[in-house]
């Protein structure tokens, strides 16, 4: 899952992607509200974590940029601002859930964790996809019911097409949600190929076969 960090507070931005990293998210910091505006307009987030009060611009009005854009990240406002107006005006414009500073980086996590519940897996805890089971608590997965080792990237390649089913998701789209915007730095897409290619050997060896179909050109769809 990718998540975009936007917070003036340094520190505490850090603090933030070092504790969200352990928990496997990948994560990119915006500290102003400009890069928080060119980042929303160039790259896609599972989900933002916005404060309100940032150099440059209200938060608000980046909150107001993402709807009128019609991006569907998931959004959790981080904000010192406590007051209730604030807090109602948020959730009116299209936050999904208001955190006020300061607050433990654990809630913060499960927080995170409960909007991506909702938005891609209907509230469940175990995710299943044709022979596919996944704990998304325990991040354990299991094909017909046998344990599979998969490494991080294949877990969050193998989640991503399965929050994308029945739809083409294209090479660039993958390289994005993978490495995040190390992607426009990269000459090729031969890592994306690399972890289709290792995620398919091992979940044919598995015993699910036909699961990822490779569209000539364009990009992979998880077939259910």
């Amino acid at each position: 899952m990718k998540i975009l960090v936007i917070e003036d507070e340094r520190e505490l931005s850090r603090n933030i992607v070092t504790y969200l990293s352990a928990d496997n998210y990948l994560c990119e910091q915006a500290y102003n509200f400009d890069s928080a505006i060119e980042k929303i307009s160039m790259y896609s987030y599972n989900c933002i974590l916005l404060d309100l009060s940032l150099p440059g611009g209200d938060g608000l009005e980046i909150l107001k940029e993402i709807k009128r854009r019609n991006i569907d990240s998931g959004i959790i406002i981080i904000s010192a601002r406590g007051s209730l107006d604030n807090k109602i005006t948020g959730l009116k414009i299209g936050a999904d859930d208001y955190l006020a500073k300061p607050f433990p980086l654990s809630e913060l996590s499960v927080r995170i964790y409960a909007l991506m519940r909702r938005q891609q897996f209907s509230h469940s805890n175990v995710l299943k996809s044709n022979k596919v089971e996944i704990n998304l608590l325990s991040k354990a997965v299991t094909v017909n019911g046998n344990l599979v080792i998969f490494t991080k990237s294949e877990y969050e390649l193998m989640l991503y097409l399965i929050g994308n089913k029945n739809r083409v998701v294209s090479k660039n789209a993958i390289a994005e949600h993978l490495s995040g915007d190390m992607a426009d730095m990269l000459d090729s897409h031969n890592f994306v190929y690399s972890h289709i290619k290792n995620l398919k050997f091992k979940l044919v060896e598995a015993g699910c076969e036909n699961c990822i179909k490779t569209i000539y050109g364009t990009g992979y769809k998880w077939i259910e």
